[in-house]
């Protein structure tokens, strides 16, 4: 199993840098984040970290194809990929439905799973071969070429999958692994594992060989219920993206989610964590003390054939920036790094 962190990238840059620098240290496998408006550019924060790493990866998870063009995705991806000595890998997806209504984007409207299929081989023939002629439904190049070209000699394109079967069979015909976001139930996984190997078969892949990661909202520290908390703060801005598929799979019923989806688009954050009962917020995180974050992961997640947890690592800074809450008493960013490094990380093997 790889632990991998991923980032809001929300906090001050030196903050950022040292906590990059840190689960570098502590042989964190990547340090991934959301490339979305909302946040600071990842593409360059990860060019500053690479130069003061050795080993961790870097790279979105995950990148929309609607608001970023994906040759320029695959420019992006094959400068990091030189100026980190060849560790860049990028995850590809539609995007953040919520963002893409900020862009007045009807995401019903942008045949997401086509678009994402035809972008994730524009990207990858970017970066094999650093040009090309291309005629498709969303995308048309006509000997476009770069200079840009990455040092590894695979850069790692995967695709993210949340929804229905599709996605993640198209991740397993068409990528090099899947990033699934937001599930926290055996029965969820199961069923992403299950279609992501029926995509990777039928293209003739060692399906279990591949990276299939798990991306969750996570917080950890030695008192349960304080970081269990911290989690709750954060599940309804989270969960408002699950769609009522995912939801079902989780074993929570859409309208239940409704209210506290209803007082986010509102603006009122305070509501929406109050909407939020604790048995919610458990049941869509992982949270808790290390032992408790094991158990939950060995149970639900690891039995499926994920390979890779991606930790959303919240802390009282994010949960202040985005619900305004204070919670000063939930470890910070750099102990729940170390938190998981010393008793998470050694219950997976070495």
């Amino acid at each position: 199993m790889k632990f991998s962190y991923v980032m809001l990238p929300d906090y001050p840059l030196r903050d950022s840098l040292a906590s990059i620098k840190l689960a570098d240290e502590l042989g964190f496998h990547a340090c991934y984040a959301a490339d979305e408006t909302w946040h600071k550019d990842l593409w360059l924060l990860f060019a500053a970290a690479s130069l003061q790493t050795e080993r961790i990866r870097f790279g979105p998870s995950v990148s929309s194809v609607v608001l970023r063009e994906p040759s320029l995705i695959a420019q992006a991806a094959a400068t990091l990929d030189e100026l980190s000595g060849g560790r860049a890998e990028v995850v590809l997806s539609s995007g953040n439905f919520g963002l893409l209504a900020q862009y007045a984007i009807d995401w019903t409207t942008t045949k997401p799973l086509s678009r994402v299929k035809e972008a994730a081989h524009v990207v990858r023939t970017l970066l094999d071969e650093g040009a090309i002629t291309y005629e498709g439904e969303f995308f048309t190049y006509d000997g476009l070429f770069t200079f840009a070209r990455p040092v590894q000699e695979r850069v790692p394109v995967k695709l993210g999958a949340m929804r229905g079967p599709k996605s993640f069979q198209a991740a397993g015909e068409l990528s090099d692994g899947v990033h699934h976001a937001l599930s926290y139930t055996r029965e969820a996984y199961d069923y992403a594992v299950r279609n992501f190997r029926i995509g990777a078969e039928g293209a003739g892949k060692d399906w279990a060989s591949m990276d299939i990661g798990a991306w969750v909202v996570f917080a950890t520290g030695p008192d349960s219920a304080v970081a269990k908390e911290a989690a709750r703060s954060m599940v309804g801005l989270y969960a408002s993206s699950m769609p009522a598929e995912q939801l079902e799979r989780n074993g929570v019923e859409p309208s239940a989610m409704k209210p506290v989806v209803d007082a986010l688009g509102a603006g009122d954050l305070g509501r929406a964590i109050e909407l939020t009962p604790p048995e919610l917020g458990e049941r869509l995180s992982i949270a808790g003390t290390p032992e408790e974050c094991v158990e939950k992961i060995k149970r639900e997640i690891e039995p499926a054939g994920v390979n890779h947890m991606i930790l959303a690592v919240t802390d009282a800074t994010l949960v202040k920036q985005f619900m305004g809450r204070e919670l000063p008493e939930v470890a910070d960013v750099d102990t729940q790094l170390r938190l998981i490094h010393d008793q998470i990380m050694p219950a997976f093997g070495p």
